[in-house]
């Protein structure tokens, strides 16, 4: 039998040894604190622990200083003071014990507490409020009846009817064979709702009445101050409070405090504070008003009533003064004692004035007003304006006397001058007369005001007569530009320097400085066409047919030679219907211009247009006598062309190739009537002698492939297109024509891929880049678009395609605008014009499409790649340029 296994725990249950401490094998021996003197707890003695040591064989330290030299005082006496310490520390452990020290006699007598009464005392969480609360969720309540009843009857359905409901066949009130309608219900209800809120809106003058949208900005003004705010409302009142009371004559100092109190919203503090700075700085203006802004209205008058007592030569008090008064005569009064205060304040009697509704009494005080402040240009001015004209050229040579250095005097005197000369009856030589007199005014004053040092810039000369221009008087403006548009310009650079100023000034809308400045340069330049021409289109685009007509005719004696000023005389004339006029001007250029081919055509066009057939005829034959040149021929034959004299027309053009074989429209106008007469080889043949001679020539390449491929032959025009691009490189209108012969064959794939080798050598091509945003699919044309914007430096023809892109997508007002961009971009080109009529035509109003109509008239465009073959067609001539835009909108591309 194995022996019995030894209790490994039976040492719990032995008597400890004499020298046992607890921990102390640990290290857990005591340790001190602060509070602490002495040790923590009473640790065994020093014979225990020898003889612990001898028992268990240690061996035993000697010590140190058991072998002190007694000589050494200091080893003999040092025990002394620690001696003392022990018994300090023992008497203060009497006298007040630690805690622990107290609790030492039960802490030991834990030692005998068994198993069984460890495991019997309570935890300390039943003694917490958690079984409380448990104990209150467990407790029960009576529950009423009436909530047992309701809640058995909450899902219970009604089976019977009573009396009344039988009566009715099941309704509390008589149906009358109707139903009641809920749809009905909810829009009288809201119908309801929005007439009492209407009432209630516009108010019924009670004290009930509510202005909800009054109330609601009432509420967002309400101002809500963080913490943060309201931190630093507390150190700026800090700062303030000791800024004044180090420095209380410091008024901005007293007026910041008074702001801040009253962001804070403590309006009582901040009117007591500005008090203490009107009493600390009575002299300041700026407490004083804002001591008036602080309080009500009857407190702030008696404010500023003590403020003009310590400040009477403040100008602000005193005006501030009168705007608190609501009278005018108290406004008067007010005013009227600061002038007697204050008598050389320009803003006070200006204020003054301005208060008197009758020009007498107004004229009084002005007249008071200039003795007392002659320097005051604004008092003569406005002096001047109330007085009789005559009294009035006697008080701006008073003006000149006592302020000979202000320009405004001067200009002030020159409108006078002109006012007085444009009223009232008087002959037009009276009125010439007086008016050269504003000239020799503004002139003199210009040269006063040099001989008294005041000058002037050029620029603000100029800004000056913009400002009489503007106010209406026209000829002091004109007599401002005269004496001073010269001035400080080099004799080189007038001409650029006054075309500079003439479009500055048209710019800002001054069209009068700009015709002044015009008139004066062309007196100096009367020989520049440029100037005629510039001064011809502004009376063109802003003055009237008599202005413009007399601009041309000293024109067109000043420079004989400008055939472009006959043709605009002559032209004009015969818009305003004066044939007999237009006649005359053309005889006149005839005589001063022989051999001018222009003039000859435009005395054709005038009696072609006027009927004169036989005299148009005549004078193109004596045209190709004088003048001889290929284009008189051309039109001669495309006169005939016209009349339907397809004999004498091919005559002329064998005349005029016989002299001319290099001019490539001959050879057009030969191919195009044979094309007509239906003679095809007669035509190939015209064509390709054309294009022998005139290889350069591209439309004649492109008649010629235009022709093959009428008579079937595409591969005879692709070949035909195909040496035209040999011959002229890099032509966008060769590589355009080809693309359009490949989809009229339905060849769109071949038409893509030449479209592709056409930007490849045309980059930078708009009728290109136009044509392949179409090639795209509808999701990626517009990004097509801007790269093809981007390349082609907004081309018009791009412009326009992204236009009806737009137009495409059902974006109608931005295809309304890229439109009007494009027409900016390029007015000349007709297909852009007759696109967007198309558009206005289907997508717009009628009023919108005839201002594009009226807008492609006054542009008279020429170019394009339908509008030219529309508008030179044999049976549209005669047709006006609206006819002929209605004719080329259908020929643009559908937009579905």
């Amino acid at each position: 039998m194995p022996p019995p296994k030894a209790n490994k725990l039976a040492f719990l249950t032995q008597t400890a040894p004499a020298s046992y401490v607890a921990g102390l094998g640990r290290g857990a021996s005591g340790f001190t604190t602060r509070s602490d003197i002495g040790p923590a707890r009473e640790g065994p003695s020093a014979e225990a622990i020898a003889e612990a040591q001898a028992r268990r064989g240690e061996e035993i330290e000697p010590d140190a200083e058991a072998y002190q030299d007694p000589d050494n005082e200091t080893g003999l006496f040092a025990g002394m003071v620690e001696a003392r310490e022990k018994d300090e520390a023992a008497r203060l452990r009497a006298e007040r014990p630690k805690i622990q020290t107290q609790f030492a006699d039960l802490k030991r007598g834990l030692s005998s507490v068994t198993d069984t009464e460890w495991e019997n005392l309570p935890e300390v969480g039943n003694l917490t409020g958690k079984k409380r609360k448990r104990d209150l969720r467990e407790r029960t309540y009576a529950v009423p009846d009436s909530i047992i009843a309701g809640d058995r009857d909450r899902g219970a359905m009604e089976t019977t009817l009573d009396e009344q409901q039988q009566m009715h066949g099941g309704f509390d009130t008589p149906a009358d064979g109707t139903l009641t309608n809920l749809v009905e219900i909810g829009q009288a209800r809201d119908n309801l709702l929005s007439l009492k809120l209407d009432q209630i809106s516009k108010g019924s003058g009670t004290s009930t009445s509510i202005d909800p949208k009054g109330y609601l900005t009432d509420l967002s003004t309400v101002v809500h101050k963080s913490d943060a705010e309201i931190g630093d409302i507390k150190r700026a009142r800090m700062l303030f409070d000791s800024l004044v009371k180090s420095n209380p004559k410091h008024a901005p100092g007293w007026i910041a405090a008074a702001c801040v109190e009253e962001h804070a919203g403590r309006m009582v503090v901040a009117r007591k504070i500005i008090k203490a700075g009107c009493e600390n700085c009575p002299t300041n203006e700026d407490v004083w008003l804002e001591a008036a802004r602080l309080h009500p209205n009857d407190d702030a008058k008696v404010i500023l009533a003590n403020a003009v007592q310590h400040v009477p030569q403040s100008v602000k008090i005193w005006l501030t003064a009168a705007e608190l008064e609501h009278e005018l005569k108290a406004k008067k009064r007010v005013l009227r004692k600061a002038l007697e205060q204050i008598p050389n304040s320009v803003v006070l009697w200006k204020q003054t004035i301005s208060l008197e509704s009758e020009p007498a009494d107004a004229l009084i005080l002005l007249s008071r007003a200039v003795e007392v402040l002659p320097h005051s240009v604004e008092l003569w001015l406005a002096l001047a304006r109330l007085e009789s004209p005559e009294k009035a050229q006697q008080v701006l040579n008073k003006a000149r006397r006592a302020v000979p250095t202000s320009h405004e005097i001067w200009i002030a005197a020159g409108r006078l001058i002109e006012q007085n000369a444009l009223s009232g009856e008087k002959s037009e030589a009276e009125k010439k007369k007086e008016l050269d007199s504003v000239d020799r005014s503004i002139e003199l004053g210009v040269k006063v005001l040099r001989k008294n040092q005041v000058m002037l810039t050029r620029d603000q000369w100029l800004a000056e007569a913009e400002k009489c221009e503007m106010e209406g008087s026209l000829r002091t403006c004109e007599a401002i530009i005269k004496a001073t548009v010269a001035m400080d310009v080099e004799e080189e650079d007038r001409e650029s320097t006054w075309v500079d100023d003439v479009e500055a000034a048209l710019g800002k809308g001054r069209i009068g400085t700009a015709r002044a400045i015009l008139s004066y340069a062309l007196r100096v330049f009367p020989d520049k066409r440029a100037l005629w021409r510039r001064a011809a289109d502004l009376e063109k685009a802003h003055g009237t047919r008599e202005t413009l007509d007399a601009i041309l005719s000293q024109a067109v004696k000043y420079c004989p030679q400008a055939e472009v000023l006959w043709l605009m005389h002559a032209k004009e004339k015969w818009v305003a219907g004066d044939v007999e006029g237009a006649r005359k001007v053309l005889m006149q250029a005839f005589d001063a211009n022989p051999e001018s081919e222009q003039i000859w055509l435009a005395a054709v066009k005038l009696d072609t247009e006027s009927g004169e057939l036989d005299v148009a005829r005549e004078l193109l034959a004596r045209a190709r006598s004088v003048a001889n040149t290929e284009r008189i021929w051309m039109k001669s034959a495309v006169f005939e062309r016209q009349r339907g004299r397809l004999q004498e027309a091919l005559q002329m053009i064998e005349g005029g190739l016989q002299r001319f074989p290099k001019f490539p429209k001959l050879h057009m106008l030969k191919g195009q009537i044979l094309t007509d007469a239906n003679d095809v080889p007669g035509a190939r043949t015209a064509y390709a002698t054309g294009v022998k001679a005139c290889p350069k020539s591209v439309p004649l390449w492109i008649l010629s492939s235009r022709l093959e491929e009428r008579d079937n032959r595409a591969i005879k025009a692709r070949a035909l297109l195909e040496k035209a691009r040999l011959v002229n490189p890099k032509n966008d209108n060769l590589w355009a024509e080809a693309v359009e012969v490949e989809e009229r064959a339905g060849a769109t794939t071949q038409a893509n891929a030449v479209l592709a080798r056409g930007l490849q050598e045309c980059p930078t091509s708009g009728l290109l880049y136009s044509m392949s945003i179409w090639f795209h699919p509808k999701p990626v044309r517009k990004a097509r678009a801007v790269d093809a914007l981007k390349k082609t430096q907004d081309d018009a023809r791009v412009i326009c395609t992204i236009a009806c892109v737009f137009w495409e997508d059902g974006s109608y007002e931005k295809a309304r605008t890229w439109f009007a961009r494009a027409k900016t971009a390029d007015p000349d080109n007709g297909d852009i014009w007759a696109t967007w009529w198309k558009f206005e035509d289907r997508k717009g109003t009628k009023e919108q499409r005839d201002m594009v109509t009226e807008m492609c008239v006054a542009a008279e465009p020429h170019h394009g790649r339908k509008w030219p073959e529309i508008a030179k067609d044999v049976r549209n001539v005669g047709r006006s340029t609206a006819q002929i835009l209605e004719l080329v909108a259908p020929t643009m591309r559908d937009i579905l």
